[in-house]
């Protein structure tokens, strides 16, 4: 009976310190970068064909014909080559290394588009040389971007025993999210062949039947009117760079998708919640730049009617924030983009230019910025359609120092845990093939373990996932930043460290520290704080202080306050 009793009284204590405890949360202010969930995720993209052939016997080594599809190189005078036919890259081997992207400390793993591509290397265009661009004479569709049948698995990704179910599963299962690469402004290269080849410049639906032909004719050439195979495809044709974009029709001689014919955003709508249904976690837009706002709120808000609060993020290759932040807006597409440019800036700062941190503080868009949310961007220094980073090994390792604690949500280019094929552009070796044995030896690369590292952190650490930065400096070869995270139950800051020169730096931090128990997150143990902190960091090195305490300390309250009402505000604007 008294143990009944006294069994009773303890319940009874418990659920009032849980209420009080959830009491003393609503009470406090709330601190809080971002509340999306994705956001707890680093991102590791790979261009599929080019990572690991897990199965030889989905290579098609002699499909093309008088044509071939399978390792095409192009030589570069340097002896490092790239190229531009399939290299075997598949699913089998993804999903065989899915241990070693969640062991890096990723969350999620982004991959180049699933669907069909023509089986012939392209005859047209101008050709491919080492450094040249928007150019595909000779070149296939490896990447994916080409598609021909966007309801069909291209046939080099799956084997017999995995597909694309099978993929996705075998990837939650190994504690990854899946991103999907999506393309809705183009399919395949659809003029400039000598002789017209067949599926280039085509389209399929789900039944294999053709729905659109370019015929070999250049847009301005399309009659539309006449052929209904014309309609899926827009006419504009070749625009002076000076008077508009030169991917409004005329991207590489790529058939581009006529955004106010229904039938096309059906067509791809259609497409994709076929793919997404199959266990897709979020979606990568290719080209969002160039198909116009109401299409892609059109497009997403189908998609999200399926798959609600989906997330995404856009691709517009454009170093102006304030265009790019469009496409963020609630009225618009209301997703994501990558965050080119901070690239911009991350690739001054810790490639061979070696800039001051202080090139990092405009880019970021802390407050003010023309972004719906900074907090939500997809930031990265390098990808597949530009050079890769030339930095040291020790930029690598201070890059992904930061990348890794900022703001934003990193992205990180298969490869760039060894410093894979840095410098090299598209042709010359950016998209090289990965494999297996790279993979085995990657651990012994200097910049692997301090990768691992920083990443495994960022996974523990919910201020440096989701929480506000308030900068304290950003100068020369130091980075000193806070990372605050009051919301629900979590009340957590984290202050940042980084040292990006040469020689091992003292460092001193008073401004915005709050009196407490700090851990060291990375090295252990603990520091007590009244009203300073201090700290020596090796050349290249980075200190992580965690506080788990509500935020009491006035100036870092205002400065928070002021952050919080920022977004507030612009939450409001956009919503008019």
């Amino acid at each position: 009976m008294h143990a009944c009793l006294s069994m009773a009284r303890l319940a009874a204590a418990l659920s009032l310190l849980l209420l009080a405890g959830a009491a003393a949360a609503a009470s406090r202010p709330d601190y809080v970068g971002t509340t999306e969930p994705f956001a707890s995720d680093a991102v590791y993209f790979v261009v599929t064909d080019r990572f690991v052939n897990g199965d030889p016997g989905n290579d098609h080594r002699d499909q093309g014909g008088e044509h071939p599809t399978f390792d095409i190189p192009v030589h570069c005078a340097d002896g490092i080559d790239g190229n531009i036919g399939y290299l075997g890259g598949d699913f089998r081997g993804l999903l065989d290394n899915a241990g070693y992207i969640r062991g890096l400390g990723f969350g999620a793993v982004w991959i180049t588009p699933i669907v069909d591509n023509p089986d012939q290397a392209f005859t047209g265009s101008r050709p491919v040389t080492c450094s040249s661009s928007l150019t595909d004479r000779g070149k296939t569709g490896y990447h994916g971007y080409w598609g021909i049948d966007f309801y069909r698995l291209d046939e080099h990704l799956p084997s017999t025993d995995l597909d694309f179910p099978g993929l996705t599963r075998g990837l939650h299962d190994a504690g990854l999210k899946v991103v999907l690469d999506i393309v809705g402004n183009h399919g395949s290269p659809a003029w400039t062949m000598p002789v017209r080849q067949p599926q280039f410049g085509q389209l399929f639906d789900a039944q294999g039947r053709l729905v659109a032909d370019h015929q070999n004719l250049p847009p301005q050439q399309l009659d539309p009117q006449h052929n209904p195979l014309h309609a899926f495809y827009n006419t504009i044709g070749p625009v002076d760079g000076e008077k508009g974009s030169i991917f409004d029709g005329n991207l590489a001689e790529l058939s581009d998708f006529n955004q106010h014919n229904p039938a096309v955003m059906d067509y791809l709508v259609g497409a994709y919640l076929q793919w997404t249904a199959q266990g897709v976690d979020a979606l990568r837009i290719d080209t969002i730049g160039w198909l116009p706002h109401p299409w892609w709120h059109a497009f997403v808000q189908r998609i999200r009617a399926a798959h609600p609060g989906m997330f995404m993020f856009g691709e517009a290759f454009d170093y102006d924030a304030a265009r790019i932040a469009e496409h963020t807006w609630p009225a618009n597409a209301n997703v994501s983009v990558l965050d080119f440019p901070l690239r911009g800036a991350l690739s001054a700062v810790f490639g061979r230019e070696g800039q001051g941190y202080e090139a990092l503080a405009g880019p970021l868009h802390l407050e003010g910025g023309p972004y719906a949310n900074p907090y939500a961007l997809m930031t990265f220094y390098d990808n597949h359609d530009m050079a890769r980073l030339d930095a040291s090994d020790s930029g690598f390792i201070d890059a992904h120092n930061w990348l890794f604690t900022a703001r934003g949500i990193p992205v990180l280019y298969y490869g760039s845990e060894t410093g894979f094929m840095r410098g090299r552009g598209e042709h010359a070796g950016n998209r090289a093939y990965f494999g297996q044995d790279r993979i085995a030896a990657a651990p012994r690369s200097p910049i692997f373990a301090p990768l691992q590292r920083i990443a495994r952190l960022r996974e523990a650490t919910p201020a440096l996932q989701r929480g506000l930065q308030v900068n304290e400096r950003l100068q020369g070869d130091q980075a000193v930043f806070y990372r605050v995270l009051q919301h629900g139950r979590t009340a957590q800051t984290a202050l940042v460290l980084l040292n990006k020169g040469d020689t091992a730096q003292a460092f001193e931090v008073r401004r915005y520290l709050q009196a407490g128990t700090w851990r060291d997150a990375l090295d252990g143990g603990t520091q007590v704080v009244r009203d300073v902190l201090k700290a020596t960091l090796p050349a290249h090195g980075v200190k992580v202080f965690v506080l788990d305490a509500e935020v009491r300390q006035p100036a870092l309250q205002a400065r928070l306050d002021a952050a919080m009402a920022d977004q507030a505000a612009r939450d409001a604007r956009l919503a008019r």
